[in-house]
């Protein structure tokens, strides 16, 4: 097996221009980019409806070797399935804003179809992202909420999401959801539900990404073996738990580079996360798609962590054994 593509996020380095982002991002030596959209890495409708604003893409990745599996559109696939609020509004592009939510929420839906339709263009075959949750308010269970509620949750996922995983399917394209906390899908349990709300739709899976799991203290190779056909990408990101007998794990409202929280989010490498049987068990799933580097460390430099982090996942990603059994050697 070929060595997977090493790519790198671009949303954490929304702020950089793309030409100084791909110089620097091939530099280091990533294969590709997880291209960001709403930032000037990639404009959705740049892409579908400016003449040259495609080819012009390629061949800015073309000029530094680097590849796009994958456009991320996590922000706007987050007011699909949202309870609307102001925080929403702050991270979607502004032609998708309105001061109705049910709107809002229409409005995303159609910018998810159109994202998958520029990755069609680009040339990428995945779509990361969030979907969003109308349920996740209700996480802890008081004052007690009814059990309809959760199920009309999944079924708003089933209806709002499935016209948009059809385009996909047209398209050949795939959803990966980030399962994530505040979305549908937060951890194994949730997740499965996910996949029967949306009667196991072939175009819906799941971008992994251990870090969120690992501070829940949800296995991460547990996800990876009960969904072994739904992997379709995968972000290598890092958390650390970081308990004191004051905190918890519900961050204490406490901003991410706060030393009191519970759990933060490390380099690539830093963290609690076992990288290594993760490594083995996407090489027992046959995964070969791209090992995506999502840096978050808050109280690191992110040009520092974005060149360490991609030399541990070089070292980290070694390729399975695919023909030889090691015992049968001495019977030569």
């Amino acid at each position: 097996m070929a060595r997977r593509p090493i790519t790198i996020i671009t949303g954490q380095f929304g702020d950089v221009p793309s030409e100084e982002l791909f110089a620097k991002t091939s530099e280091i030596g990533y294969d590709g980019l997880e291209l960001a959209c709403g930032t000037d890495h990639f404009d959705v409708q740049k892409c579908l409806k400016e003449d040259g604003y495609c080819a012009a893409k390629k061949a800015q990745l073309e000029k530094y070797g680097l590849g796009c599996w994958a456009l991320s559109n996590h922000c706007v696939g987050q007011g699909v399935l949202d309870q609307i609020d102001q925080r929403n509004l702050d991270v979607i592009p502004e032609y998708l804003r309105s001061d109705d939510k049910e709107q809002v929420a229409k409005n995303c839906a159609e910018e998810m179809k159109d994202t998958a339709r520029a990755a069609k263009m680009i040339g990428a075959t995945i779509v990361t992202g969030f979907t969003g949750s109308s349920i996740w308010p209700y996480i802890y269970s008081f004052p007690p909420v009814p059990q309809k509620w959760i199920d009309d949750g999944f079924a708003l996922l089933k209806e709002r999401w499935t016209p948009i995983l059809d385009v996909y399917q047209e398209l050949g394209i795939k959803f990966a959801l980030e399962v994530h906390p505040t979305e549908i899908a937060f951890d194994i349990h949730s997740a499965q539900l996910a996949l029967e709300a949306l009667d196991y739709h072939p175009a819906f899976g799941f971008n992994f990404d251990p870090s969120h799991l690992v501070w829940q203290m949800v296995d991460p190779v547990k996800f990876i073996r009960k969904f072994p056909d739904r992997i379709f990408h995968v972000h290598m990101k890092d958390a650390a738990l970081q308990l004191d007998g004051e905190n918890g794990i519900l961050g204490s409202h406490l901003p991410f580079g706060d030393y009191r929280r519970g759990w933060e989010f490390r380099s690539v490498g830093r963290g609690d996360v076992d990288f290594e049987e993760i490594v083995r068990a996407l090489n027992d799933i046959n995964y070969q798609g791209p090992l995506s580097v999502e840096w978050e460390d808050q109280r690191m430099d992110r040009w520092f962590g974005a060149t360490e982090s991609f030399e541990y996942v070089k070292k980290v990603a070694f390729p399975k054994n695919e023909d030889v059994v090691f015992d049968a050697q001495f019977a030569k």
